[in-house]
């Protein structure tokens, strides 16, 4: 029996693929679950159809990830904070304060989840932080960390 995946399915395939499997996984497991359905002329032609969409709305989703890439890498942030010795902060500078700075200050929303910063900033400096887009489009921001006056 010929069923089209709705869904992904681990050790089977992935949503959108025709697989043949036996009747009794068909009815038992996939159809019940909604994780498939018969592979009908309609249902092959509808899946064509999503497929088709989901490749228009990525390039549409690509092309705008890499307009905000070019904005994104000409922003530079500045943090005032305060310092002790050795230039080493009282706190630091985590991916979510980056993130309200740019939708406070240049009004961007970026998640703090896409920016790439494995520990937090703890010391003055200037700093290179990526922002990962959209697959492989990336983005550089500069971050200047000042010492806050007293």
């Amino acid at each position: 029996m010929q069923v089209l995946l709705l869904k992904n399915v681990p050790g089977l395939g992935s949503a959108g693929q025709i697989k043949k499997v036996t009747e009794g996984y068909a009815r038992n497991f996939l159809l019940p679950r909604k994780l498939a359905v018969f592979a009908s002329d309609g249902a092959v032609k509808q899946s064509e159809a999503i497929k088709e969409a989901a490749v228009r709305r990525e390039t549409k989703t690509r092309g705008e990830a890499e307009e905000l890439a070019d904005i994104l890498k000409q922003i530079s942030l500045t943090f005032r904070a305060k310092a002790g010795e050795g230039d080493r902060l009282f706190g630091s500078i985590t991916a979510g304060d980056i993130s309200e700075a740019l939708a406070r200050e240049k009004r961007i929303t970026v998640d703090k989840r896409k920016i790439e910063l494995p520990n937090p900033i703890k010391e003055l400096g200037v700093k290179q932080v990526e922002i990962k887009l959209h697959g492989d489009v990336t983005a550089t921001v500069t971050v200047v960390i000042e010492k806050a006056s007293v």
